[in-house]
């Protein structure tokens, strides 16, 4: 049995002005999304390092080859301003790779990072209309982009081995649209079936890219920005009349492989948090109920699909 072994530094916040803006972005119908600007790149990083040469540290309680995780976050720090890339995951892997390169007895590096949002705000200028401040920014609470990337050291080489693209905490309410029934019914059911409720879904989406590079934003629309997986989530659910949570992500799942050849796996997380009704109808409104949070214990869901789930689908015999 292989054993663990690893230490790092979590929280390691960095914030990074005028980086190269976000701009080989492919189209595509269901977002407005064109590019970043990355004048605040953001980001609350954390890494763990591998490598035998620690054991002593725990064994012994030799530091002698130790390198304390505070001078890992001035690492980190140090190197915001050495990068010369526009993405999450570009900065990630730039990081363990210099980790490597400069602790020679460091094997192995894992960091994973999730994405600081600033929000652009609206400024009215000289001719009565308004455009974006280039000055003041807004901090997003909102859903978050993340990524991480696993680097080891093999002979005399650095190869990244891993690597993950995440959006976070996408909160998702549609008011009618949805329905669940036609389910198991034993002993155990007390749920009422539903043709048309309300749905309110917590969402973690993952992707992973067939080739790296995509990743680090250096091909022509090779990049999938997190802004294009929010949009194409929400357009799927407010386009499909979903019959549970379980076909909505399947769904929404199709539609980013099928928007983004460039990916080889898109995996979801999802949490049912729908509200309960109090009241069904409301006297002098059409269509109008009453609702409350839903009571502590909730459903999840996690899914996994690839290229090869996108080629049955097209298969009609399949």
């Amino acid at each position: 049995m292989k054993r663990t072994m690893s230490y790092g530094k979590a929280d390691v916040w960095v914030y990074r002005t005028y980086a190269k803006p976000l701009t080989v972005i492919r189209n595509i119908p269901e977002s407005t999304f064109t590019g970043r600007k990355n004048i605040l790149f953001g980001m609350n990083v954390k890494v763990a390092v591998e490598g035998e040469a620690f054991f002593s540290s725990f064994k012994n309680g030799d530091n002698t080859l130790v390198v304390a995780t505070d001078s890992m976050k001035n690492f980190i720090l140090k190197h915001a301003g050495d990068y010369q890339g526009a993405t999450q995951e570009g900065f990630l892997e730039f990081v363990a790779q210099r980790f490597l390169e400069t602790y020679s007895h460091m094997t192995g590096i894992n960091i994973s990072g999730e994405q600081i949002s600033f929000e652009e705000l609206p400024v009215p200028t000289a001719n009565g209309s308004f455009e974006p401040s280039p000055l003041v920014f807004r901090y997003s609470l909102n859903e978050q982009a993340g990524a991480s990337i696993e680097v080891k050291r093999e002979n005399d080489d650095i190869i990244t081995t891993l690597h993950l693209s995440t959006l976070k905490g996408l909160k998702l309410i549609k008011v009618k649209g949805s329905s669940f029934y036609g389910y198991v019914k034993d002993e155990y059911t007390t749920l009422p079936e539903s043709f048309d409720r309300p749905l309110f879904i917590f969402l973690n989406i993952d992707w992973r890219y067939d080739d790296l590079e995509d990743a680090r934003g250096n091909t022509s629309d090779g990049y999938v920005a997190a802004e294009q997986v929010r949009d194409i989530a929400y357009t799927v659910f407010h386009e499909e009349n979903s019959p549970s949570i379980q076909n909505l992500i399947y769904r929404i799942g199709t539609r980013i492989l099928e928007r983004f050849p460039q990916l080889a796996e898109v995996r979801f997380e999802s949490n049912n948090r729908t509200w309960e009704t109090i009241l069904d109808e409301i006297p002098a409104s059409q269509e109008g109920k009453v609702f409350t949070e839903p009571r502590p214990p909730y459903g999840f869901q996690c899914f996994s699909m690839t290229r090869a789930d996108l080629e049955a689908k097209e298969e009609p015999n399949k």
